[in-house]
């Protein structure tokens, strides 16, 4: 398979140059490396907190939707392949486990709930932040399909046939409930007043 002189051709050489390289603490932490497992769970908890954090409705859920993930995370490690940005399939790791453990609470008919009351002394006051938690009000408000397909899109970036795949919807299902959802929140998020 070399050309003369000894050299691959060139389709093997672009092909091996269009490899991603997966980075070294990943590559370690599917290992078994404790301290590279450890600095991975670190970087990723407040990714994956965020996401499940949209996902589910109310805030007593997410502490414990976050921990399954992370450790469903850490164990698909060895079949990460480097294929597409790591985030994207940790993504795509969390939605699923997340979607599962909600389906079991469903069929339990557990109630999460969310008593609203928080200290203010513990939040800071950046606008960013006031606007996330009114992001994440109105999202409560949203059906779930439709709050979903949103942070699926929008958060976690996946691309309308991904959802349709991963939650085993209709594609066009799943464009109507972002478009729902879109307006919705736009509206929600819209007719906020200062004064309010």
């Amino acid at each position: 398979m070399t050309r003369s002189g000894g050299l691959p051709p060139p389709s093997i050489v672009v092909f091996l140059a269009a490899l991603p390289a997966i980075d070294d603490r990943i590559a370690a932490a599917a290992r078994g490396d404790r301290a590279a497992a450890q600095a991975l769970c670190r970087e990723l908890l407040p990714r994956i907190r965020n996401l499940v954090r949209y996902l589910v409705r109310g805030d007593a859920f997410v502490d414990d939707a976050a921990q399954e993930s992370l450790i469903a995370v850490l164990r698909g490690l060895p079949s990460y392949r480097g294929d597409g940005k790591f985030e994207s399939w940790v993504d795509r790791i969390v939605a699923r486990t997340t979607f599962a453990q909600l389906r079991r609470l469903r069929g339990h008919e557990v109630a999460v709930a969310d008593t609203g009351e928080r200290d203010a002394s513990d939040e800071p006051s950046s606008d960013v932040y006031v606007l996330r938690r009114q992001v994440a009000a109105q999202l409560d408000r949203l059906p779930d399909e439709q709050r979903e397909a949103l942070v699926l899109h929008f958060s976690a970036g996946m691309t309308i046939p991904e959802i349709a795949e991963l939650t085993g919807t209709p594609f066009e299902t799943v464009r109507s409930r972002i478009r729902l959802g879109k307006a919705t929140l736009r509206t929600a998020l819209g007719g906020h007043d200062a004064g309010q």
